[in-house]
């Protein structure tokens, strides 16, 4: 973590002024080094009160999710050790990949504020405007079959989940496999994408989406996407959103690993799945079928109830799963 992100943490946690001298002497460094530090944060917009004899105080921080005010707030135990963050990117899933031929740790991140290029489920365009989204990937390293990895995005669906229900309270559902959905629209979308050679995962990339303070939605999409803003009335700091997310993927991926499968989160999944116990269309290439949404089993497939009381196992793949009379 650099000068700024230890400052920022710092001062986001004490209530009271922070002496110059307690911050040097913690961080070993010269008062100069703190007094530019302090000065960098003003600049991205941090209100930093600066009071003789008393010492530093943060008043108010911007919507930001730049590295500085994201390390600050991570005190996971692993993931984001390595933190990228760009202003603007044509994919962060892209940038990902490259970090990760480059030798990149597990865990690592990229965050951008703005993302041109980025890509949804079965290659679909996935824009994200500047200061309105969040996007961002995550590097892994898991060693487990390559038939295993695709549920490495529920998991993440059940984090994102997680973190706008804490932070929002807004009643966030899971739309299988992998939107996050909130009143029965569209806030999140995932995309996992790996390397492999034969039986041999060489990384997985996790890359999520999310609406968080887009004040109005194209028309084309209003019947089934909407953003946290908009659901909850007013704008959502997304650097709150970010912090829980990753947290929460970090003990949800750390939970998958001990068994390398969702034996130990599928009632939890099924809990939120928007679906459960609700008739669905299954739109299969090779024929739609109807039936009953029984939720996941343990490798992820949803379950599905036919009228005969059969039960389908759906792998996602190139299959969609649509409510019978709309998106849920």
């Amino acid at each position: 973590m650099d000068l700024k992100s230890r400052i920022l943490s710092l001062l986001r946690t004490s209530e009271e002024y922070v002496s110059g001298q307690e911050l040097c002497d913690g961080f070993g460094v010269s008062r100069t080094a703190v007094w530019k530090a302090v000065n960098l944060l003003k600049e991205e917009g941090y209100e930093i009160e600066a009071v003789k004899n008393k010492g530093y105080k943060l008043m108010s921080y911007p919507d930001s999710i730049a590295k500085s005010e994201i390390a600050s707030r991570l005190h996971t135990k692993w993931m984001g050790k390595e933190l990228h963050y760009l202003d603007e990117t044509g994919s962060t899933n892209n940038d990902v990949k490259r970090l990760a031929e480059e030798g990149s740790i597990p865990g690592t991140i990229v965050v951008a504020d703005c993302q041109s290029s980025g890509k949804g489920r079965r290659g679909r365009a996935w824009q994200s405007p500047p200061g309105t989204s969040i996007s961002f990937s995550i590097l892994l390293k898991p060693d487990i079959a390559p038939d295993n990895a695709p549920m490495i995005t529920l998991l993440m669906a059940m984090a994102v989940a997680d973190a706008i229900r804490k932070t929002c309270g807004l009643e966030a559902q899971i739309k299988w496999p992998n939107d996050v959905v909130v009143n029965g629209k569209k806030v999140c979308g995932i995309l996992t994408e790996m390397s492999l050679e034969s039986d041999y995962i060489h990384y997985v990339v996790v890359g999520t989406g999310i609406n968080v303070n887009q004040e109005s939605i194209p028309e084309e999409l209003k019947e089934t996407a909407t953003s946290l803003s908009i659901e909850k009335g007013r704008k959502i700091v997304r650097a709150d959103v970010l912090e829980h997310t990753i947290a929460a993927f970090e003990e949800y991926y750390e939970t998958f690993m001990k068994t390398a499968d969702l034996s130990m989160l599928a009632d939890e999944y099924n809990e939120i799945l928007v679906s459960r116990d609700k008739e669905v269309k299954v739109l299969d290439p090779k024929g739609e079928f109807s039936g009953i949404s029984r939720g996941i089993n343990k490798k992820g497939e949803l379950l599905v109830e036919l009228k005969d009381h059969s039960v389908r196992n759906i792998y996602a793949g190139e299959v969609s799963v649509r409510g019978l009379y709309g998106y849920v």
